[in-house]
């Protein structure tokens, strides 16, 4: 079976809103929603047939775009691989030049409709920022907390509560005082038994390679609504996050790092191969910073994650 190759776009307004659009009830997958686009023809660009699909689907023309993420997925009757791009800048108002029903959904609302299977990915990538903070180890708590109100106030959208030498019932101290400070700002992730989850209910929760290779088969342990991330270092890692279902994915360590002086860097090479056999979201870690985002987006990752080169120094 021939894999149908789409290119599909990631249209944000000025708001912050992202534009779907409603599949005909007629059409493969009919009555859900999606993101316009449309199949890449052949010896076209995706650049190209994003310009294209969106000149005749919405009446735009597109002005900027860069690769958001690459989705391949199988359902019985087809294969699509989903080339997603991040619409920056256009011009013209859109419509739905074939008559399909559009919306401007406010980001987080986007998990509220109904989207084909293979669109999930999509979904979590465009609510995801490109920057994921995780916190220091080592600091004192009103440093740590200071730290996290300083962040969030600069708008880091994603925070990670790393404190590995902490005691368990210090963490959850702090952990109730950082989803404070996070609430309706930044999504939290935080680490610990999966004992804990239901005393943070607003939390996500960020798996250790340890509790994935542990509870994987296990599949997802509470629903689609709450983020569940996890830390991979190989092929392997990444396929059980995959059967874990599993949000997004740190990957790491892309370069040598001071946390980490013995583990053997991935390189830019090796990570692109294996951000491309995988589905979701996925934060590059590991010695690099804001002015890697770019190249970590060409490599097919959502972003840069790191400690050090996000940290405000409260």
């Amino acid at each position: 079976m021939k894999r149908i190759h789409v290119v599909a776009a990631v249209i944000r307004g000025t708001d912050g809103r992202i534009l779907i659009a409603r599949r005909s009830d007629s059409q493969h997958q009919g009555g859900l929603w999606e993101f316009p686009g449309g199949k890449v023809e052949a010896g076209e660009s995706v650049e190209a047939a994003l310009a294209r699909e969106l000149r005749e689907e919405l009446g735009i023309e597109v002005s900027a775009s860069r690769a958001l993420i690459k989705v391949n997925h199988d359902y019985p009757d087809k294969q699509v691989l989903l080339d997603v791009r991040e619409v920056q800048a256009f011009s013209g108002e859109p419509h739905g030049a074939e008559g399909q029903p559009l919306a401007w959904v406010a980001p987080r609302d986007l998990a509220q409709y109904a989207f084909p299977e293979a669109n999930q990915p999509i979904v979590a990538a465009a609510r995801l920022p490109d920057q994921y903070l995780i916190t220091p180890d080592g600091l004192e708590v009103p440093q740590l907390l200071k730290g996290i109100q300083k962040a969030v106030a600069s708008g880091i959208g994603l925070i990670q509560l790393r404190a590995p030498d902490m005691y368990d019932p210090k963490y959850r101290d702090v952990a109730v005082d950082a989803v404070g400070l996070c609430a309706g700002k930044a999504q939290l992730m935080l680490k610990g038994p999966l004992e804990w989850l239901g005393d943070f209910p607003s939390a996500g929760w960020h798996l250790t390679s340890a509790q994935l290779r542990k509870y994987a088969a296990k599949g997802r342990p509470f629903p689609q609504a709450r983020w569940l991330a996890a830390s991979c270092h190989s092929a392997e890692e990444l396929a059980l996050a995959e059967q874990m279902g599993v949000d997004f994915v740190t990957l790491s360590p892309l370069q040598a790092t001071q946390t980490h002086p013995d583990a053997t860097p991935l390189g830019w090479e090796q990570a692109e191969q294996l951000i491309a056999g995988f589905k979701h979201p996925v934060y590059l870690l590991g010695g690099v910073g804001p002015a890697q985002r770019e190249q970590a987006w060409q490599a097919g990752a959502q972003g840069v994650a790191g400690i050090r080169a996000f940290w405000p120094e409260a």
